[in-house]
């Protein structure tokens, strides 16, 4: 319940405001003098003043009231005071709302109105309170991040802003962290930041991808091995739990790690003691362990492939990361760090990379800014540079192709005509499997016609010089190539027949 203080010379006008607010469910101090009002202030959390102009009998001139203002203010600048003043004193109460004061009421005062008054400056001075501490705290994360190491990370979005102000609160603790997402996503950059702002940012940084180590070699590259431990150990080798030693240890894909090396990676999380394979010498070490998944690893221990004591020792704070498309305030900048400040996006590009779903995540994205650069014709890219131009978002809707016609040999620039209307022509077929059964003529017409406008002569050389690179990058594998443009097979092998390409 808030408190409100009254300040006035007059008992019975004290009695009557105390009694009236008290009525609308507030609390009330009141005193007959600034100076009381002075050390109330100082002792009792108030939320609003209500002052007399005039303190001393027979004085009119409100510079009283004026003067208690002022230290009120200086005390508590952000503190709601209403003014309480003959309409004599009117031009005084004008100038000192324009110093702050929050409103004024004449004597006598309207009730329901002085009410009213009171409820929104209290509520309005709340929120300006909250604003004020929400931005002192907005204030001192973007100091910790200004002097925080990112690693390289580029970001837009507030999922991802979220994600890293965590690493950054977890690295200056020495626990176990889980970092979770799906894969592409981002999950070794967030390694990075929590071991590059820790204690530990000058020791050992080691990684490992446990989901590639061949489960017979799994104990060996952890914990290492003595010569003649197995066949082909023909020096003695440490682990990477030993190389880590009084740094950290990351190790990703930790959801495929088999049940027989689950065992071994908990023993040395509870007791940081091991022995190297072929060695009965215990050996201890001190090491932070992060480590990241893409699995469901809670439904991995219901189904008895995942310990759930390791999973304990593992995951004393989980991150977890966010898929791209729900970042989608990370595409942009992402691509702008991708293709470097040589190239530009066109509009109807930004569009597409935005509306796209990324299901390879960040991964995904790099990989299609890198070739859009190696392909482009032009410094400004086009969704057609970054393979986007065939999604079935964009032509689901359109009618089957007409059927082609063989026609004589023409000129040059009819044959380059040709080749134009041609390419609109295969952009509708090669989605003929996904044609909406039934569709507004209109709708059709106005999408073929968007997509007729799109397609320009120099597209046949730009995409046959595509699939000539593809092929080349793909060693001619064609299913390779057509995932990689974007294409079905039939649409892709349509189009090498068009160009004269051969595998």
């Amino acid at each position: 319940m808030d408190t409100i203080l009254i300040v006035d010379d007059n008992q019975a006008v004290c009695n009557a405001l105390s009694l009236m607010l008290e009525l609308h469910g507030f609390n009330t101090l009141t005193c007959l003098s600034p100076e009381v009002a002075m050390e109330l202030i100082k002792l009792h959390d108030i939320a609003l003043v209500v002052q007399d102009m005039n303190f001393t009998q027979d004085t009119t001139s409100g510079e009283e009231g004026k003067a208690l203002f002022y230290q009120l203010r200086a005390l508590q600048p952000q503190l709601p005071i209403v003014l309480l003043t003959a309409w004599t004193q009117l031009e005084l109460a004008v100038e000192l709302v324009k110093e702050g004061a929050a409103d004024y009421m004449g004597k006598p005062w309207d009730d329901a109105k002085l009410v009213t008054s009171i409820n929104n400056l209290i509520s309005l001075h709340a929120l300006s309170k909250a604003n004020t501490q929400l931005t002192r705290v907005e204030n001192d994360r973007m100091s910790a991040i200004k002097g925080a190491d990112l690693c390289g990370i580029v970001f837009g979005s507030g999922a991802m802003q979220r994600s890293v102000d965590l690493a950054l609160q977890i690295a200056r603790s020495d626990v176990s962290v889980l970092i979770t997402g799906p894969n592409g996503s981002g999950k070794d950059k967030l390694a990075d930041i929590i071991h590059a702002n820790s204690c530990l940012k000058t020791k050992p940084f080691i990684k490992v991808n446990v989901g590639a180590l061949p489960i017979d070699l799994l104990e060996a590259e952890l914990f290492g091995a003595e010569a003649g431990a197995f066949t082909g150990a023909n020096k003695t080798r440490i682990g990477r739990f030993e190389a880590a030693d009084g740094g950290t240890l990351f190790l990703d894909e930790i959801g495929n790690l088999p049940l027989s090396g689950q065992i071994k990676l908990l023993r040395v999380l509870q007791t940081g003691e091991f022995e190297r394979l072929g060695s009965h010498q215990t050996r201890k070490v001190n090491v932070r362990v992060l480590s990241a998944t893409n699995a469901d690893l809670a439904e991995d221990i219901r189904e008895g492939r995942f310990r759930e004591d390791l999973f304990y020792r593992l995951n004393v704070i989980e991150l977890e990361l966010a898929p791209l498309n729900q970042r989608q305030d990370d595409i942009l900048p992402l691509i702008e760090l991708f293709i470097g400040h040589e190239f530009s996006l066109n509009k109807q590009a930004q569009q597409a990379l935005i509306a796209h779903s990324w299901p390879g995540n960040v991964r995904e994205l790099e990989n299609v800014c890198k070739r859009a650069v190696i392909l482009a014709k032009s410094t400004e890219l086009t969704a057609l540079d970054f393979g986007l131009l065939f999604q079935k978002t964009d032509l689901d809707l359109v009618e089957q192709a007409a059927v082609k016609t063989v026609t004589p040999p023409l000129e040059p620039s009819e044959a380059e005509n040709v080749a134009h209307a041609q390419a609109a022509t295969d952009i509708e077929a090669d989605l003929r499997s996904n044609i909406e059964p039934e569709v507004a003529p209109e709708k059709v017409s106005e999408i073929k016609s968007q997509h007729q406008q799109q397609v320009t002569p120099q597209m046949s050389v730009d995409e046959k010089q595509a699939i000539e690179v593809a092929l080349a990058e793909h060693r001619g594998v064609i299913a390779r190539v057509a995932k990689s443009l974007g294409l079905s097979r039939q649409a892709l092998y349509r189009r090498m027949e068009k160009f004269g390409i051969s595998k």
